[in-house]
């Protein structure tokens, strides 16, 4: 079979990559390399199964001729991570929003089944965890910029569902929880591999709020088998499935495990939210999936501990030295708390 996956030079689409070209399917990855990187890819470099188009998805010639030539998609290309959001919200809306229509009546038109990456975001500021697929989505006002990628995701999944209720297109849209694991970067915000790099590098673990916040993460690695399988289920079309894990942890608990498993001498710092983002800035209290739909369905659970997925990070970033930097604003109030 051959997968068409959208952002494939990315985090999770590079990891989907490499585990179908390892099971023996043929895989074409189209990226713009504007968050994607070509690491993430070098050791298909050189397979026959595999092939890397740079170019925007919403070049609809392209798409064409790609979505022509697979027999399924795995759209994951979109604008992520809070810092991103914050600052380009045009950027963000239109990659998300504009990319995933040309997907959909691309795929349409070569009628090839779908996946579509979402998002825990689309849940919004809702406290009655686990989040079920059928909860209401309670998102904040639209003058913070914050909500624009949970908004543009939610417009994805509506779109989606109906291509799939309308003209029949065989669609599958998968939530994505706190996803973590090898090859994800701290440049866009992303907390485990930022709070890593800082406790490698000595600085201050930079913790925002008050740090009670509370995040479930599953590993890349089970978050994988999950999409893969949910792409050969045919009772999965036309549904929406969380994938996460169920395990909380506090963010400044976070913060201590990856002092504590670095051996840094970091200290841990508290940022007020309207110093590290924007004035205003709005978060999820809490983020648990209810995960039964599709444990269910495929009977899928996540393994690889939190601990083995910090472990790994820390030998990835130890291997790769200093890298690329983190992007913090200047703090002129700050706690430190350990």
């Amino acid at each position: 079979m051959r997968y068409l996956i959208t952002g494939g030079a990315g985090f999770i689409g590079s990891h989907l990559a490499h585990a179908l070209v390892g099971a023996g399917h043929l895989v074409t990855a189209i990226d713009d390399l504007s968050t994607g990187r070509m690491e993430n890819l070098h050791e298909l470099a050189d397979d026959t199964n595999f092939e890397l188009v740079v170019e925007t998805i919403t070049n609809s010639a392209v798409m064409d001729q790609l979505v022509s030539e697979c027999d399924l998609i795995v759209h994951l290309a979109a604008a992520v991570g809070v810092e991103l959001i914050l600052s380009s919200p045009v950027h963000t809306i239109e990659t998300n929003v504009l990319g995933t229509e040309t997907v959909l009546r691309t795929a349409r038109r070569h009628h090839k089944k779908t996946l579509i990456a979402s998002t825990s975001e689309i849940y919004g500021k809702l406290n009655n965890v686990p989040f079920s697929e059928e909860d209401d989505s309670l998102i904040g006002a639209t003058t913070h910029h914050r909500w624009a990628y949970a908004t543009s995701k939610a417009l994805d999944e509506f779109l989606a569902l109906a291509y799939h209720k309308e003209m029949g297109l065989p669609v599958v849209i998968f939530r994505l929880f706190n996803t973590i694991g090898p090859r994800q970067r701290g440049r866009y915000g992303m907390v485990v591999p930022r709070f890593v790099r800082q406790a490698l590098s000595g600085a201050d673990i930079t913790v925002y709020g008050d740090g009670k916040q509370s995040r479930c993460f599953c590993d890349v690695r089970d978050v994988v088998p999950a999409i893969i399988e949910l792409a050969a289920e045919p009772r999965a079309e036309g549904r929406v499935f969380n994938v996460g894990k169920q395990v909380e942890i506090a963010i400044l608990d976070l913060a201590h495990k990856v002092k504590e498993m670095t051996g840094s001498q970091s200290a841990i710092i508290l940022v007020p939210y309207e110093q590290a983002t924007e004035q205003g800035f709005e978060d999820m209290h809490r983020r648990v999936p209810d995960i039964s739909r599709i444990r269910e369905l495929l009977g899928w659970e996540p393994r690889i501990t939190l601990e083995r997925s910090i472990d790994d990070i820390i030998t990835q970033l130890k291997k790769e030295g200093p890298g690329e930097s983190i992007s913090e604003r200047p703090v002129s109030e700050r706690v430190v708390v350990g």
